[in-house]
């Protein structure tokens, strides 16, 4: 998907001062660029990721580019790490609970850090053994990094984003990245372990499918918990991400490991229909700071307030439509209803 012309800046993003923001996979690529962006806007942002060493040289590039663009007296936010190991969803549940005895409010949370399609790719050429692999509880390792540990890291903090949304001016949000590949994926039910665990074969195809499946999962999640928060009167917005074709780290890494033709394929043909981190991440900095849906929010017209509430976002920063079957109610309550059962099975939910 090709970006549009508009672009997001800084002036386009609500001021951040005294606000707190969580964003995961943030040492490169579009996490990367969000957290820059927010902190550009004076927010407090936390890091999450899993090699502190890599995080703390993410970090000092961006506190150089915070003061290289402060003007005089100008106060910018702070970036901090936050060890998050998406891999193990006993580790984000260990995360999100220090979190919260850490921080006393949350104003943003930006499951932004996932394993690309690029990465499944590169999985696929490297591996001798194709097969997407189950982890020690039985669960398919691409679902649980890009959708169970979210889902872990969203439900545990969602205390604190509602205790937040309760403040005076507060505006809280909730951002899942997606991609626009979900909507090949047609699934009968989300009913069961199987469900989620469902392989669609080890050709280039299927690892395919099974990724698209993963970023399904993330729509319908958010879909339903907007309708829980809704049905609160919480007063937070959930928003779900296609960042478009962006030049990450995992786009690079699968260029590599394509034999012969990698090389070309990167440094010639890539540039033509990629963009960098910063276009990539800025549907999902719209999404968390953007002013416009803080005006909807205040609208008086239902219709507008209502805007933004569970919608998907494409570049850059319009408002789509997901599939029909993003949109189905009783997909969405059948994955909430199973992500549920099997933490419970493994012992992180009660």
């Amino acid at each position: 998907m090709f970006f549009s012309r508009k672009v997001i800046t800084e002036s386009d993003l609500v001021d951040l001062h005294g606000k707190v923001a969580l964003v995961t996979g943030g040492n490169t690529g579009i996490g990367y660029a969000t957290i820059e962006f927010l902190a550009q806007k004076g927010a407090k942002v936390y890091m999450a990721s899993r090699s502190k060493e890599k995080a703390q040289k993410a970090i000092e590039e961006i506190e150089a580019e915070l003061q290289k663009s402060s003007g005089e007296g100008e106060n910018k936010g702070s970036v901090h790490w936050v060890k998050l190991e998406l891999s193990d969803p006993r580790s984000v549940k260990e995360a999100a609970t220090e979190f919260l005895a850490k921080e006393e409010r949350l104003d943003i949370l930006g499951n932004v850090g996932h394993l690309s399609k690029s990465q499944l790719l590169s999985i696929h050429f490297c591996r001798s053994e194709q097969r997407l692999s189950l982890n020690e509880d039985g669960l398919l390792d691409v679902m649980v990094v890009n959708y169970i540990s979210h889902f872990v890291l969203t439900e545990t903090l969602l205390p604190l984003l509602t205790r937040t949304a309760s403040l005076e001016d507060s505006d809280v949000r909730i951002v899942n990245l997606s991609s626009v590949s979900h909507t090949l994926m047609k699934p009968d039910s989300f009913v069961g372990k199987d469900s989620i665990n469902k392989q669609y074969g080890d050709s280039i195809s299927g690892h395919l499918h099974t990724y698209e499946n993963t970023k399904l999962a993330n729509i319908l999640h958010l879909k339903h918990l907007q309708t829980r928060l809704n049905a609160e009167s919480a007063g937070i917005t959930c928003l779900v991400v296609h960042p478009g074709a962006v030049m990450t780290v995992g786009v690079t890494g699968f260029f590599q490991s394509i034999p012969f033709v990698g090389w070309f394929l990167k440094t010639f043909l890539a540039p033509l229909f990629l963009v960098s981190w910063k276009q990539g991440a800025m549907t999902s900095a719209f999404a968390a700071a953007g002013k416009e849906i803080t005006a909807s929010r205040k609208s008086t017209d239902e219709a507008e307030r209502k805007k933004y509430e569970g919608a998907y976002l494409t570049p850059i920063a319009n408002i789509s439509e997901p599939s029909t079957y993003a949109k189905d109610e009783r997909l969405q309550r059948e994955l909430y209803e199973t992500t549920m059962e099997v933490l419970r099975e493994i012992g992180i939910v009660s």
